[in-house]
């Protein structure tokens, strides 16, 4: 458990000598070399999710781990510990992810959150609340409100394409659905925050403008369940779960030093690794370089050329060399994306083993990549394509959920 003496030094400040070799926040996730997570741990103040975590859970939902789990994508959690033991107790909670929508498509990196908080949602069988931030989008980009919106839409039926119950499942969008109880919370909020405070967690500058300032409280509040009066009435000590990736922790940090102060349970998080953009792992895959990213609209060429011409590889500069030395596992781009979306355990502990001592080249491991996501991306299109205005709004639809 946290000592929450030291969690709230740490959940509020940013260490300047990390600062300096990679910035991590919300709006960007940039290094000067490769990521460090150690330090990011260290940096908010979170805990490594270790195998006792993967075991639990494997033994509480009796279905093998996630995939993401087994292989440490989902590598951080705050008091996600305490989700377990009230679940042991036969207590449910709620999940809450989100969406910022600023592009058309999404790419790999945006499914990893919704692949994986589909399993927890179908693993404990709980309900779970999909955050469309339509406002924040129109706010940090150039984007008119008539625009978030639609996209907000869009964006819509890709995360319903990745399989979620309806039956349990509520996305709604900022601009459609603040108000009322939620805004409620929003300024209770708002009143725990100084501006110094926010200053502090998310580095805004005098030169951004006050909306920015403003939306901390919009994304923390979904973690308070009277934000959802149809959902759970009369439920305020209802625990929160958050799947994010660890860029969104700054919220959150904001959000659990405030939640016990209004009278509620801080959320918990399990938090993931950054998804890389193909060129390399100092930033995460990003929808404003398209050549960074794979996205699920990309045809089976598109992705050849994209990994073929720019996923970074750790392979040796000759075959002579590569046979000689073998592969930088660490830095290799294709082995990374197969270390996500692999299924197979024995077949990738194959490939890290040719690969890594030289049997097998790049253009082999590269190939079974190409695959892997076209496979995938097809399998997603093909779903999405099901997906009609209609379905978007039952999502959307404010109702109480049968289960």
């Amino acid at each position: 458990m946290e000592n929450n003496n030291n969690n709230n030094n740490k959940e509020n400040e940013t260490k300047p000598d990390e600062e300096q070799t990679q910035v991590i926040n919300p709006w960007q996730v940039s290094s000067k070399g490769k990521i460090d997570y150690d330090k990011l741990i260290d940096q908010f103040g979170c805990q490594r999710l270790d195998q006792s975590f993967v075991d639990r859970v494997h033994r509480l939902t009796n279905r093998s781990p996630h995939i993401f789990l087994r292989r440490n994508v989902f590598f951080a959690h705050r008091d996600f510990n305490e989700i377990l033991d009230a679940y042991e107790r036969g207590e449910k909670f709620y999940l809450y992810t989100g969406r910022g929508p600023s592009s058309e498509a999404l790419h790999l990196g945006h499914l990893v959150p919704f692949m994986f908080t589909k399993y927890l949602q179908d693993a404990f069988k709980v309900p779970l609340v999909i955050q469309l931030t339509d406002d924040e989008k129109c706010m940090w980009k150039s984007l008119t409100v008539e625009e978030s919106k639609r996209l907000a839409r869009e964006n819509a039926k890709d995360i319903i394409a990745c399989g979620f119950d309806v039956s349990r499942t509520f996305i709604f969008s900022d601009f459609d659905y603040v108000g009322g109880a939620f805004y409620e919370n929003m300024v209770k909020v708002a009143k725990c925050v100084t501006y110094n405070k926010v200053v502090g967690i998310f580095g805004f500058t005098g030169e951004d403008h006050i909306g920015k300032i403003s939306f901390p409280p919009v994304q923390a509040v979904p973690s308070f369940p009277s934000s959802f009066p149809h959902l759970f009435s009369g439920k305020d000590k209802l625990r929160c779960l958050i799947p994010c990736a660890i860029d969104q922790d700054p919220y959150f940090r904001m959000t659990r030093d405030v939640a016990p102060r209004l009278g509620y349970n801080k959320p918990a998080l399990i938090e993931s690794l950054f998804f890389p953009a193909l060129q390399g792992e100092t930033g995460k895959m990003s929808a404003s370089d398209a050549n960074s990213a794979i996205y699920v609209t990309d045809t089976q060429k598109a992705i050849k050329e994209k990994v073929n011409k720019y996923a970074f590889s750790g392979g040796q500069d000759s075959v002579e060399n590569h046979r000689k030395y073998g592969a930088n596992l660490e830095v290799d781009i294709p082995f990374k994306y197969l270390s996500f979306f692999l299924e197979d355990d024995e077949e990738l502990e194959h490939i890290r083993k040719e690969y890594g001592s030289g049997r097998m080249l790049t253009g082999e491991v590269k190939k079974r990549l190409i695959d892997v996501l076209t496979e995938m991306v097809e399998r997603h299109r093909a779903a999405r394509a099901a997906v009609t205005d209609e379905m978007v709004d039952a999502f959307m639809a404010v109702r109480p959920l049968p289960n």
